[in-house]
């Protein structure tokens, strides 16, 4: 009865009470009473998919709207490269280039005569009128109505075919993707179902012949069937090829709605089928997206805000949401997974993939490892089992390809972090073993691409390319910790530490700045040899060492000039010399005010950066989120935490831009209250009642929870500090 009034009422407004009896009027004030405190613990409803998803060049975000699954296997959306071509089952979140966007559905409210082709002859869909966390709803251009929502490892959808349609159609690419496929089949099984599989595609210019299966089903009987390649139908159950795939034909003039799912696997067309069988709930549409968006809330809870501000909310709680889709699970509910030397293995822990590690390595993977230990655990050994099918670690993975996009050796890094952020559980000796390998052995390749290249020269001269010498210093860095913390020593002089200390090979005292040179030893020019950025936006880069950092430039206050300088601009692209929001080398860079005299300015920079660089909007992130690396910066930011250095469990502090956050951390909770709004920085902190001089909280004194508080005691004009952020 009271969610009917609540309904009821949201439909026709408040001023309709006075026409109604006192006894309505009591069931709709409680009914909203209690559905507002629902509505506060419903935190699906805080996101909204369409953030960052506007095609805006390099400020893009390219995020995808569709419905996913915490860590699921399937990503159900149209593609952000080919929204035209229906709806896809694999996409990645945040990458910007174009890539899987395998099996696209279309629905379609007429009898199609004419063979798809590429599926690029269609129009995306018209409008958006639900996109949340679990869901998507579209209306297309022929007022075919378009529902999408997702299980671990099925996507389902409900079609509402227009009101004159008399005959409605379901396009299924099988041999069509968001690139290129090399090879596909398609076997259409009867005339509600049908199974096959596409090999290939690229990304980012790299061949990737992953193979994947799909099985797909209707609640009910087509009236016929088809095939086609090219530009030719037929009547044939079985189509290969480019461009191909299968048509279901349905009556539509007096049952309107088509409910449909699909199942995929890396490993069989057996698999997808088990996969589906495993997580069905029939057709029920209603059913399989309560239970993901209470999945969703579960997981989404983890981090509660209080604020007044909706807006933030939405930004905030999207960004975390991101933070949560990627790595995916790439394992069948078996168990089986398809290895990086292509051979089937089976596990009895999910095995994931989609790891953008020169990104994630910054915020991503410290997030998941502090919230999710024993899910970050399982990713770390999904790496590890990759670095032996492959022979060794992997840059940029995904399913069982190493792409080698970008540059470094990242992985090491986002192992060494998750290990100091909570992630113990994988096989640290072999994590080890392969860390040391790449490190240390020149041409060593995963799969066919180069682990560490230049590493001989690196070895040799101490230096290589600046900004992928600089890489090469924090993995460096990062493995000489995870070596201390599996061998049980605590020290700061072994070979791979001391090492890291390279980046000083390219520090140039003439002008006071990283600088590339040649194997010589001569300068190059100072524009010369920054991957996606120059100079000034890359001499931060040394987190693990930023005192030493400063001190070789002249000191706190020369540090805090040149910062300032930086900072004038937070909008660069990777050409221009200012700060680039939305570009990872610089997202640490703010807090590096915490090692100058001004600690202040980080606060205040975040908080220039939050209100200025990221909105609710289509166009509301400053650049790619790249699979979560984006959403989780937002989120520490956020909260005031922030890992700065590699391999080391801790946080930079900044002042919160909510009022009271509560963190899951485990079976505890860390409360973090801001006491006075009328403050942008930080004047005061305590910790469980202790007064904190120290811009760094160490992960250690927070690990069992606690109370923070923040500017309850603003009496002193600065925040007194005694204890300086740690450097190495």
């Amino acid at each position: 009865m009271s969610i009917y009034w609540v309904f009821f009422f949201r439909k026709w407004g408040i001023k309709q009470l006075k026409n109604y009896p006192l006894k309505r009027k009591l069931i709709y004030l409680f009914s909203l009473l209690i559905s507002n405190v629902t509505l506060g613990q419903e935190l699906h409803k805080l996101v909204d998919t369409k953030i960052g998803s506007k095609d805006d060049g390099l400020e893009s975000g390219y995020t995808f709207i569709g419905s996913t699954y915490p860590f699921g296997m399937v990503q159900f959306t149209p593609s952000f490269f080919s929204p035209n071509k229906g709806f896809v089952i694999t996409q990645l979140n945040g990458a910007g280039c174009a890539n899987m966007g395998n099996f696209p559905v279309l629905p379609i409210s007429n009898e199609v005569i004419k063979a798809p082709n590429k599926m690029e002859g269609y129009q995306k869909y018209d409008r958006v009128t639900r996109s949340e966390a679990g869901v998507l709803s579209v209306v297309m251009n022929d007022n075919t109505e378009v529902n999408l929502t997702t299980s671990k490892r099925t996507g389902h959808a409900n079609f509402i075919f227009n009101n004159s349609s008399k005959k409605g159609s379901v396009l299924i690419g099988s041999g069509i993707n968001s690139t290129e496929v090399t090879e596909s089949y398609v076997k259409i099984t009867s005339n509600k179902s049908a199974e096959g599989f596409a090999k290939g595609g690229d990304f980012c210019g790299t061949k990737i012949d992953y193979k994947i299966y799909f099985v797909i089903e209707f609640d009910r009987p087509s009236i016929y069937q088809k095939t086609w390649k090219s530009n030719k139908i037929s009547n044939d159950s079985i189509a290969d090829g480019k461009n191909s795939g299968s048509l279901f034909v349905f009556e539509t003039e007096i049952n309107k709605e088509v409910n449909y799912k699909i199942s995929i696997s890396y490993v069989s067309i057996k698999n997808a089928k088990l996969n589906m069988i495993s997580e069905s709930s029939g057709f029920n549409f209603r059913s399989v997206l309560e239970n993901n968006q209470n999945e969703w809330n579960k997981n989404l809870s983890k981090i509660q805000i209080k604020s007044k501000d909706k807006d933030r909310l939405v930004q905030f709680y999207s960004s975390f949401y991101r933070s949560l889709i990627h790595p995916n699970i790439v394992s069948d509910v078996n168990g089986d997974y398809m290895g990086a030397d292509f051979k089937v293995y089976n596990s009895d822990i999910d095995h994931y993939s989609s790891f953008s590690v020169w990104d994630t390595y910054r915020t991503q993977g410290q997030l998941l490892a502090w919230l999710y230990p024993k899910i970050s655990s399982d990713m770390m050994q999904s790496l590890v089992d990759f670095a032996d099918q492959a022979g060794g670690y992997g840059r940029w993975i995904l399913a069982n390809i190493e792409t080698g996009i970008m540059q470094g050796d990242p992985t090491p890094i986002l192992i060494s972090n998750s290990y100091a952020f909570g992630a113990k559980e994988f096989d640290l000796k072999n994590a080890l073993k392969h860390m040391m390998l790449g490190a240390t052995t020149p041409r060593l390749k995963s799969q066919n691409q180069e682990i560490r290249p230049y590493l001989m020269e690196y070895l040799r001269d101490g230096h290589t390319f600046a900004s992928m010498s600089l890489e090469y210093n924090s993995s460096d860095f990062a493995i000489g910790i995870f070596k201390n913390n599996v061998l049980g020593v605590k020290t700061n002089s072994n070979d791979l530490i001391v090492r890291s200390k390279n980046w000083r090979n390219i520090y140039n005292p003439k002008i006071k700045w990283l600088n590339s040179r040649f194997p010589n030893g001569k300068w190059k020019d100072i524009e010369h040899d920054w991957r996606e950025g120059t100079y000034k936006n890359y001499f931060w880069m040394v987190p693990f060492s930023i005192e030493s950092l400063i001190n070789k430039i002249g000191g706190k206050n020369f540090a805090e000039k040149r910062l300032d300088n930086l900072f004038e601009r937070l909008d660069a692209r990777y050409e221009d010399d200012w700060f680039a929001s939305g570009n990872e080398p610089d997202f640490h860079v703010p807090w590096v005010y915490n090692w100058t005299n001004s600690p202040e300015k980080t606060s205040l920079t975040i908080k220039r950066i939050l209100d200025s660089m990221y909105n609710s909007s289509d166009s509301g992130l400053p650049g790619n989120d790249d699979l979560g690396t984006m959403g989780a910066w937002y989120v520490f930011a956020s909260i005031g935490l922030y890992p700065v250095i590699p391999g080391i469990g801790g946080f930079s502090l900044n002042l919160p831009q909510f009022d009271n956050i509560k963190i899951s951390i485990g079976k505890n909770i860390l409360e973090i209250i801001k006491s006075n709004n009328n403050i942008d920085f930080i004047k005061s902190m305590t910790l469980n009642g202790e007064k904190q001089k120290s811009t760094w909280i160490d992960l250690s004194q927070i690990a069992l929870g606690g109370k923070i508080i923040y500017n309850d005691d603003i009496s002193d004009l600065k925040w007194f500090i005694k204890t300086p952020p740690p450097s190495f």
